[in-house]
């Protein structure tokens, strides 16, 4: 069995699982706040990985792909609160950067 869905079958999955609490998902603030504390988190393993300041004995391990987990779905949980569809928004940011940017970096083919 693959693990493989797509974006919008992503959102749906957070959907349900948050769907299950009273609670739902946080007001638009709080999830804010979480992002930020999510984006610290990754920046403390990145750092800890390619920074000069290593990671102390006594921290725990965690990883940047885990980090980058958890501030995914904070996204996700946001997008969903707001009524965005993440696959629709991504395909028009990556439109934009196609048509805006096509001759700002060196091409590998040339």
């Amino acid at each position: 069995m693959s693990n493989e869905l797509t974006l919008n079958q992503l959102q749906e999955k957070v959907d349900r699982y948050i769907g299950q609490y009273k609670e739902g998902y946080f007001p638009p603030f709080e999830l804010m706040a979480r992002l930020t504390e999510e984006i610290g988190e990754l920046s403390r393993e990145v750092q800890h990985v390619y920074g000069q300041k290593k990671k102390k004995q006594s921290e725990s391990i965690n990883s940047i792909e885990e980090e980058l987990g958890d501030l995914f779905f904070v996204i996700v949980c946001f997008a969903n609160s707001q009524g965005i569809r993440l696959d629709e928004t991504l395909l028009k940011v990556i439109n934009k950067y196609e048509t805006r940017d096509k001759d700002r970096w060196t091409r590998k083919d040339e």
